[in-house]
């Protein structure tokens, strides 16, 4: 019998003050069998952080040829693609190629050292902007890991205040190299 998905509803409320964007989502999220919260968290935290009307969560690990989000324009094509985790290097050339801005939040006990092995050649790749997230980061989001979540995200100054009911979290993603 195969594993099936969980789903995840995300009542969210964004108050974006850097881009000017306020918004309420209603989101349900799949988490894949092979995913784990953590994971699934930092999708979310994508969300959050480059949230608009038409960026939407793709297949992700279910498949190769969709990112964990992207934002397309009206002709379809994709303007702005997000991975999260460790990819191979192949993955975000390819996604380069197909995409007008390509954004990576890296995350992991191993960030350090797929960072010091993949530097040089995603260097070469200009459309790629590379996040780290912590493992501090990490843990504060796995605290609102629930299949039923209301948050409140306010963003200022590239600092996100991410609340719900009970707890308060603050995450600054810090650009790859300067960690």
């Amino acid at each position: 019998m195969a594993l099936r998905s969980v789903v995840y509803k995300v009542d969210l409320g964004i108050s974006d003050l850097d881009r000017s964007y306020y918004a309420q989502h209603n989101l349900t999220l799949a988490r894949h069998p092979s995913e784990t919260d953590e994971r699934l968290m930092v999708r979310l935290l994508a969300f959050v952080l480059h949230a608009s009307e038409t960026l939407e969560f793709g297949k992700g690990l279910s498949s190769d040829d969709e990112p964990a989000l992207w934002d397309r324009d009206l002709t379809g094509a994709v303007t702005r693609w997000i991975e999260v985790g460790q990819p191979d290097e192949r993955l975000l050339r390819r996604a380069c190629g197909k995409s007008d801005e390509v954004v990576l939040y890296a995350y992991g006990r191993a960030v350090d050292v797929w960072w010091r092995q993949n530097a040089l050649a995603l260097a070469r790749l200009d459309k790629l902007r590379v996040w780290k997230l912590d493992e501090q980061i990490c843990a504060d989001l796995l605290r609102f890991a629930d299949r039923g979540m209301r948050l409140q995200a306010t963003l200022q100054d590239g600092e996100l205040m991410l609340s719900d009911d009970q707890d308060t979290v603050h995450i600054r993603p810090v650009p790859m190299g300067e960690a």
